[in-house]
């Protein structure tokens, strides 16, 4: 059996580093935020370029907490795109706004930035892409459309730790950027774990008080805040996984270049395109397939696990009825969702198995 993703198999690779972070922290009894939290900040906020680093429970209560930051409450509406993870939708409903969707581009499956002025109302406060499956989406030219009408941008970045947009890394482009540490994320906590990163100095400010229940100070409560604050456990493994990152990344490019070659040229399984002024993290190999359940069946006989991110487009979830959207209203979201199979992808898979896999998508890239 190849799994989809072998996460004691990254343990295993560097459970001795690991074991001594864990063993750190219970020793020094700095079991929430502490110090090895403040040191995964400063750290993580050098890796993305940004000045500040804020870390939290989940990468939700990043996206929430960004948004709080800015003032996004009732009577606002925040862009953002139908085909994410339900995540992306649920923090901007917990602030009270409206969210408002622009269908994907046709080759990335990111924010289609054509599509957003139409969107743009008097009472649009920020704009939320997404950068799926962790290639980032076209942030020069939603940055001039959010510059033109005096609009934020928040980076939804959970799935793009290192990815980076002409040079410049995830999550600083934008106001901030949100990051998920999810235990199958590319950098990712042994439990739950999240972080938003900002050179704004007073979006960082407003942001830790509101992640420690709106403190300022010990017991002087100045914002109604939330309890959204690490582990201290969580926070020294992650700076351990920090710093193996970039290899972990050039496994995934070297795994998906691999994948890639082979689809070359058919019709039937698509590959992911990379485009020239991008760095595509893989956190996802999603293929575009002309039979899903053919090519899902193939990999189910020969023990191949495989993820379909996402089977429904946000706008057609029960939970978001009340929006009001229907089918039909964003072609390529719904198109992708009807498509796209993702294939195992992660560090530590061997070239015996990128192989099998291979062996198996062949047959349906290039023989039916």
């Amino acid at each position: 059996m190849i799994p989809f993703l072998d996460l004691r198999a990254q343990y295993a690779s560097i459970k001795d580093e690991i074991d001594a972070a864990a063993l750190r922290v219970l020793a020094s009894a700095q079991y929430v935020l502490g110090d090895e939290v403040a040191q995964l900040e400063r750290e993580f906020a050098a890796y993305c370029g940004t000045r500040h680093a804020i870390a939290v429970n989940t990468g939700t209560s990043a996206l929430h907490l960004a948004l709080l930051a800015l003032g996004v409450g009732p009577g606002d509406e925040v862009i953002t795109v139908p085909f994410t993870f339900v995540a992306t939708v649920s923090a901007i409903c917990y602030t009270g706004a409206l969210p408002v969707f622009v269908d994907v581009e046709p080759v990335t499956l990111t924010m289609d930035a054509t599509k957003i002025e139409a969107a743009i109302t008097p009472r649009t406060k920020a704009i939320v892409p997404v950068h799926l499956y962790g290639q980032m989406a076209d942030m020069n030219a939603i940055k001039a459309i959010a510059d033109r009408h005096g609009v934020a941008i928040i980076e939804d970045a959970c799935q793009a730790h290192g990815a980076e947009y002409k040079g410049r890394r995830a999550g600083s482009i934008g106001v901030s950027g949100c990051f998920s540490f999810y235990p199958g994320k590319n950098l990712g906590a042994c439990g739950e774990g999240g972080i938003v990163v900002t050179s704004d100095d007073s979006q960082a400010r407003t942001m830790r008080m509101l992640r420690d229940w709106g403190q300022e100070s010990r017991y002087h409560h100045v914002l109604k805040g939330f309890n959204y604050r690490m582990d201290g456990i969580q926070g020294a493994i992650l700076r351990v996984k920090l710093r193996h990152l970039d290899a972990w990344t050039q496994a995934r490019r070297s795994h998906a270049a691999r994948y890639s070659a082979l689809l070359a040229g058919s019709d039937h399984v698509k590959a992911p395109v990379e485009l020239a002024d991008r760095r595509h993290v893989y956190h996802i190999y999603a293929v575009r397939c002309r039979d899903r359940e053919a090519l899902q069946q193939a990999l189910s006989i020969e023990g191949i696990q495989f993820g379909l991110h996402y089977p429904i487009p946000v706008h057609l979830q029960k939970a978001h009825a009340d929006l009001g959207y229907a089918p039909g209203d964003f072609p390529r979201s719904e198109a992708a969702a009807r498509s796209v199979l993702s294939l195992p992808i992660y560090p530590e898979m061997t070239v015996r198995q990128v192989e099998q896999v291979l062996s198996v998508v062949e047959q349906e890239a290039h023989v039916h």
